[in-house]
């Protein structure tokens, strides 16, 4: 009981918003969309988005040889 209230409110809410739908800025919209452009820094450097990650991270970068470490997860194979 006592939800008659409440069913009528998001039933009119909905109801607005599928016969009644507010103006939208389609210029904000496609901004959003389209994402940030390359950052102040890639530019500078005259890298792309993705070199200057790898970049960042060059550090965690494990560059050995496959073979010297093997995964310890890996089942040994006989």
């Amino acid at each position: 009981m006592g939800r008659g209230r409440a069913k009528a409110k998001q039933t009119k809410v909905a109801r607005e918003l599928k016969y009644h739908s507010p103006n939208t800025d389609l210029t904000a919209l496609q901004r959003e969309l389209a994402g940030p452009g390359k950052s102040d820094h890639a530019v500078a450097a005259g890298k792309s988005d993705h070199a200057v990650v790898d970049d960042d991270y060059k550090e965690y970068v494990d560059d050995d040889d496959p073979d010297e470490d093997p995964d310890p997860w890996v089942r040994p194979t006989r």
